[in-house]
C-alpha cells in the first residue's frame, strides 16, 4: 500500500512546515496515527513506512488489532471514551491513555495496571469548548484532577488532550487557535505548580497547524493518512 506511506510523508511535511513556521524545535511534535475502524493490513503497512504510535478508539476492535500486530512493537494509545467495565483491559493493553475525565476512572487503571509493566501513560483529556455533549474536565476541575491522579503510583501523569467543538463556516484564525492556547495556558499553570509534564495532544487532520501554534507536542491525525473512514463494525 505505497499510497499510506505516501500520505505518511505528507503529514510529516505539513507538521515539520508548522515547526518551521511556529518556531518550534524540529522533531518537537509527535504523529500519533489514529487507526480506529482500520483493518490490521492497512496498519502494518503504515507501521511499514515507519509509523510506530497508533491510536484507537474503541477496545474490541483495538484488542483483535493489537493481538494480530504484536510483531511489531507497536506503541498503542487509547483515545476513545472510558467505560468503567473495560478500564482492567485498558490497562493491560495500551501504553498510554488520553481519555482520562474522572478520578475513579484513573484509580481503576492504576489498580488494574498489571504488575511488572511500566507505569501507564495518562493524558487528562479537557472539554475546552464547553460543550455540555462533549466529554472531558471542565479547565477549572484540571487542577485538582492532575495532583490526584498524579500521586497514583501506576500510572505517570504526561499531559492534557482536547478535542474542540468543529468550527463554524467562516471562523476566523482566532477561534481555530482559542481552545488550544486554553490548554497551552493550562499546562504552564500545571507546571507552575511542580506537576511535571511534558505532553499537549491536540490537532487533527484539519486544524493540526493551529494546534501546534499553540504548543502541540502530539497531533493526532487519522484521515490525512487513511482516508475517509467506513462505518465500524466491531463494538468498542
Amino acid at each position: 500500500m505505497p499510497h499510506l506511506a505516501e500520505q505518511r510523508e505528507r503529514v510529516i511535511a505539513r507538521i515539520q512546515a508548522a515547526e518551521q513556521t511556529f518556531h518550534r524545535a524540529t522533531g518537537n511534535v509527535q504523529l500519533l496515527a489514529v487507526s480506529k475502524t482500520q483493518d490490521a493490513e492497512r496498519i502494518r503497512a503504515l507501521a511499514m513506512a515507519g509509523q510506530r504510535c497508533f491510536g484507537e478508539n474503541y477496545l474490541q476492535e483495538a484488542q483483535e488489532k493489537i493481538q494480530l500486530l504484536a510483531d511489531l512493537n507497536l506503541e498503542w494509545h487509547f483515545i476513545g471514551p472510558i467505560q468503567s467495565n473495560k478500564t482492567r483491559q485498558i490497562a493491560s493493553l495500551f501504553h498510554w491513555v488520553h481519555s482520562v475525565d474522572r478520578l475513579k476512572v484513573a484509580e481503576r487503571l492504576d489498580a488494574q495496571r498489571p504488575a511488572g509493566l511500566p507505569p501507564l501513560n495518562i493524558c487528562l483529556e479537557v472539554n475546552s469548548s464547553g460543550e455540555a455533549s462533549k466529554s472531558g474536565v471542565p479547565p477549572a476541575e484540571i487542577p485538582q484532577l492532575a495532583l490526584a491522579v498524579a500521586a497514583l503510583p501506576n500510572l505517570r501523569l504526561r499531559g492534557l488532550m482536547t478535542i474542540p467543538a468543529p468550527l463554524a463556516i467562516g471562523s476566523d484564525e482566532t477561534s481555530a487557535h482559542a481552545p488550544f492556547r486554553l490548554l497551552r495556558e493550562l499546562f504552564a499553570e500545571l507546571a507552575g505548580q511542580g506537576l511535571g509534564m511534558d505532553t499537549l495532544s491536540m490537532g487533527m487532520s484539519d486544524d493540526l497547524e493551529a494546534a501546534i501554534a499553540e504548543g502541540a507536542t502530539m497531533v493526532r491525525v487519522g484521515t490525512a493518512l487513511f482516508g475517509t473512514r467506513t462505518a465500524r463494525c466491531a463494538s468498542g
